[in-house]
C-alpha cells in the first residue's frame, strides 16, 4: 500500500519551511521537499532535514517520570497528573495563587500557548506567567508598538525582499539561523540591490554583503543616530513624507544631530567613510529596508536601539510603503504567535494588554469568568525566573530549557533546585526537566496538528502525520487534565480545532485578529496573514487576510508613525581592568536554541559537537593561545571553559561563543541579566569578561 505524504512544516525557527512527511517500513519518517510553499521553495537546512531523528523513542521521553528519593523514575499517568495537581494545589492553598508560576515557550502552538494563558489565569489565578520568547524579539516588538501602534515580525512577506533596493540587515546570522532565507537576499543583489550587514563578526552572512560594518557589540544605538545625523546632513530626509504620515520628528532630529559622525567612529569602530557609504547605498534606491535581529534587540537598550533604526525608516520615507520598511527577524518557531495569544506576563489573546479593562471583559466574556477574576500584568521571564523559589514556589514549565538558555544561567539553576515543586512537560529530558518533581512526555510537531505564525505573521497549519509513541500525551490533555482535577471541568479542550475556534472568538477585534481564519482555509490557501478579522454578516468571500501592514495608515489613533527620541547610552557593564575583553554570544548552524532536541541527533552534533570561544588573532596571542586550546571565559557571573577558535572575522576586543551547551562550556553561565526598562530583555549580547588559559 502506497502511504502518501503529509504536508507540514518545520519544528525549529521561524521561517516555519514546509516540508512533507512519509512515514517509511521500518518506523522512520522521512522529510522530502515541499516546493510549494513561497518562503523556504522546498530548501531545507540541516536541522530540518533532520528533523524526525526526535521522533525516534530512543532519544525522546515515552513514559511519565516522578522524583522518587532523589531519582526520576517512570509512572502512571494518573499518578504523574495527581502528584502536579496536589503540588499546585498545595502551593496556592499555603502561599497563594501567585506563588505559583508558569513558563511557556516560543515552540508551543497558537493552541497551547492560548490555553496555557487560559490554564494560568482561570484555572490557577496566578499572575506568573511568562514564556522565553521574552528572550527572542520583546524588544523589537515594543520599539514597533511605540513607532507603529502594532508588532508584527516583517510586516510584509520575504518575497519583498528581492524587489527592494536596499536593505540593511542588522545583528543577524541568517546564513546559520535560517538558511534558506538567505536565497532572498541572494536574489536581492542579483536583481541590483544592495545587503549592508551589520555584525561585530564576520559571518557567513557578512561574507555575502555589499558591504559588511562590525561596530563594538552594544553599540548599535550610536550607530543608527549615526546614520540619522548624516541623512540629515546631507539633506536626504523625506520632508513630504515626515510631514504627512509622522509626528515627533524634530524632538527625534534633536536627539539624532548630537551623534555626529566622528562621535559615532569612536563609540562604534565604524569610520566615517563607511557610514557615508551606507547612508548613500540606503537612500540612493526608491525602496528600502531595515532588518533587525537578536543583535540590536538583546541588549539593555534593546527598545530604543530598535527604536533608531526604525527612526531611520521613517525619516527617509521607508515605512508603510510597497518593498520597503522596517522588520524584525523573529527567531523561534512559534515566536510570533506565541507573545499573541496570552502566555506573555502582560498580554491576553489577539495580543491585547491584560491592563486594559475592554480587553479583560472580551477574553472574560469568550472564557466565561467574571473580568474581575482575571489577575493583572506579572513578572517578565527573567524577573519570574530569580523569583523561584522565594516569591514563586512551584512552577509548571512546557516547552523551554531555561538552565542552558537563560542569562546567568547558574543562578537560575539554583533558583530551579530550591523549588518546592517543579512540573516540566517536554518531548526529551533537558537540563531544566532532569531537575524536576515530575516530568510528562508530550507530543510533538508531527504527532499533532495545531497552528503557529511565522516571521511574516503567516498563520500555519502543521498537520499531524504520524501517532504517538504509547504513553505519550498533548499538552493540551495535560491541561485539560490538570484542570479538571483542580476544578474546573469546562473549558480545557483536547482538540486543537477547538481550542482555535475559541481563540479565534478571544482574538476578534483585537490587534492580531484571527477571527477570520480557519483550519479550512490554512489548508487551501498555504497560511494566511493577521489580521483577518471576520467578513461582514453580508459578505460571501472572507478576509483576504494582510500580507503588507501600514501601506494606507499606521496602526495608531491618528494613522501616523511616531518617531521615538532616543539617544546612545553605554551598556549596562562595559570592560575594564580587571574584565577587558566583550562577550558576545549566538547560534551556529547544526544546533538551535538550548540543544535540548538538535543535540541528540548524530548528524547535527557530527557537524558541531561542542562549544567554542572565537577570538581574534591579536587577542590570541596576547593570551598564549593557539587554535584548540581550552580558554576560560570569566564574568562577574561565573566560568566557561571551551577550546579556542582562531580567526580574523571578529573584533580583536571582542570574543564570541555559541549558547546551545550545558556544562563548562555554557555561555549563558557568563551573560548579565540587565534588564531593558521597557522590554524586560535581558544583555545577552554584551557584557564583559577576561579570558585565561586552563
Amino acid at each position: 500500500m502506497q502511504i502518501s505524504a503529509t504536508p507540514t512544516h518545520c519544528p525549529y525557527c521561524a521561517l516555519q519551511c514546509g516540508m512533507n512527511l512519509t512515514p517509511a517500513t521500518d518506523g522512520t519518517v522521512e522529510v522530502s521537499e515541499r516546493a510549494d510553499f513561497p518562503v523556504n521553495r522546498g530548501a531545507l537546512c540541516s536541522k530540518g532535514r533532520t528533523a524526525p531523528a526526535v521522533l525516534s523513542s530512543r532519544v525522546r521521553l515515552t513514559s511519565p517520570l516522578v522524583r522518587s528519593e532523589g531519582a526520576l523514575v517512570p509512572a502512571t499517568w494518573d499518578e504523574a497528573l495527581d502528584r502536579i495537581a496536589e503540588g499546585l494545589r498545595r502551593t496556592r492553598t499555603e502561599h497563594g495563587p501567585d506563588a505559583v508560576g508558569v513558563f511557556g515557550g516560543g515552540g508551543l502552538t497558537n493552541e497551547k500557548a492560548y490555553t496555557l494563558g487560559k490554564f494560568a489565569r482561570v484555572v490557577l489565578g496566578t499572575s506568573q506567567i511568562d514564556y522565553n520568547g521574552r528572550f527572542c524579539m520583546s524588544s523589537a516588538a515594543a520599539a514597533g508598538i511605540k513607532a507603529f501602534g502594532l508588532d508584527r515580525g516583517l510586516p510584509f512577506p520575504l518575497e519583498d525582499i528581492p524587489k527592494t533596493g536596499c536593505v540593511i540587515l542588522v545583528g543577524s546570522n541568517l546564513a546559520e539561523t535560517m538558511p534558506p532565507s538567505l536565497r532572498f537576499f541572494n536574489e536581492l543583489r542579483e536583481n541590483g540591490g544592495t545587503l549592508i550587514v551589520v555584525d561585530p563578526r564576520r559571518t557567513k552572512t557578512a561574507e555575502q554583503a555589499d558591504l559588511h560594518l562590525a561596530p563594538r557589540p552594544g553599540t548599535d544605538l550610536a550607530l543608527a543616530l549615526g546614520l540619522l545625523h548624516l541623512v540629515v546632513a546631507e539633506g536626504r530626509v523625506d520632508e513630504e513624507y515626515v510631514a504627512e504620515r509622522t509626528v515627533g520628528w524634530e524632538d527625534a532630529r534633536a536627539a539624532a544631530m548630537a551623534h555626529w559622525p566622528e562621535y559615532v567612529e569612536r563609540i562604534t569602530g565604524v569610520s566615517v567613510p563607511q557610514l557615508r557609504e551606507t547612508v548613500r547605498l540606503f537612500c540612493e534606491p526608491e525602496n528600502a529596508m531595515v532588518l533587525t535581529a537578536r543583535g540590536p534587540e538583546q541588549q539593555s537598550k534593546g527598545t530604543d536601539t530598535v527604536g533608531a533604526w526604525i527612526n531611520l525608516c521613517l525619516a527617509t520615507g521607508r515605512a508603510g510603503r510597497p518593498l520597503s520598511g522596517y522588520g524584525c527577524l523573529t527567531g523561534q518557531g512559534n515566536g510570533q504567535g506565541g507573545r499573541e495569544h496570552g502566555q506573555k506576563a502582560d498580554q491576553l489573546p489577539g495580543y491585547r494588554k491584560l491592563d486594559d479593562p475592554a480587553a479583560r471583559r472580551h477574553v472574560a466574556e469568550v472564557w466565561g469568568v467574571d473580568p474581575d477574576s482575571l489577575p493583572g500584568p506579572g513578572r517578565s521571564a527573567y524577573e519570574l525566573l530569580d523569583a523561584l523559589g522565594t516569591d514563586i514556589k512551584s512552577l509548571l514549565l512546557m516547552g523551554s530549557n531555561p538552565v542552558v538558555s537563560a542569562p546567568r544561567a547558574g543562578h537560575v539553576e539554583e533558583r530551579f533546585k530550591s523549588l518546592d515543586f517543579l512540573a516540566v512537560c517536554d518531548v526529551v529530558l533537558s537540563e531544566t526537566a532532569a531537575l524536576a518533581d515530575v516530568v510528562l512526555p508530550v507530543t510533538q510537531w508531527a504527532e499533532e496538528t495545531g497552528t503557529t505564525t511565522n516571521l511574516e505573521g503567516r498563520v500555519l497549519l502543521r498537520r499531524r502525520a504520524i501517532t504517538a509513541p504509547e504513553g505519550v500525551r498533548s499538552d493540551l490533555d495535560v491541561m485539560h487534565e490538570l484542570a479538571d482535577r483542580l476544578g474546573v471541568e469546562k473549558g480545557f479542550p483536547t482538540d486543537p480545532q477547538e481550542v482555535f475556534e475559541e481563540l479565534r472568538r478571544a482574538s476578534a477585534g483585537g490587534p492580531a485578529d484571527y477571527s477570520g481564519i480557519t483550519y479550512q482555509r490554512l489548508a487551501q490557501e498555504n497560511g494566511v496573514f493577521w489580521p483577518c478579522p471576520t467578513a461582514d454578516a453580508d459578505t460571501e468571500v472572507g478576509h483576504p487576510g494582510t500580507p503588507r501592514l501600514f501601506l494606507g495608515r499606521f496602526a495608531t489613533p491618528d494613522g501616523r508613525a511616531r518617531f521615538v527620541p532616543v539617544s546612545h547610552r553605554a551598556s549596562a557593564e562595559e570592560p575594564d581592568d580587571e574584565y577587558p575583553v566583550l562577550l558576545t554570544t549566538g547560534r551556529v548552524v547544526a544546533q538551535y536554541q538550548s540543544g535540548a532536541q538538535t543535540r541528540r541527533v548524530d548528524e547535527l552534533n557530527a557537524a558541531a559537537p561542542g562549544p567554542f570561544v572565537e577570538l581574534h588573532p591579536r587577542l590570541a596571542e596576547r593570551l598564549g593561545a593557539a587554535e584548540g586550546d581550552p580558554v576560560a571565559v570569566i564574568s562577574r557571573r561565573g566560568r566557561a571553559v571551551a577550546p579556542a577558535r582562531i580567526t580574523n572575522g571578529i573584533r580583536p576586543d571582542t570574543v564570541f561563543m555559541p549558547f546551545h551547551w550545558y556544562g563548562e562550556g555554557r555561555a549563558n553561565t557568563l551573560t548579565n541579566p540587565a534588564l531593558d526598562p521597557t522590554s524586560r530583555m535581558p544583555e545577552f549580547k554584551t557584557c564583559a569578561v577576561r579570558l585565561e588559559l586552563t
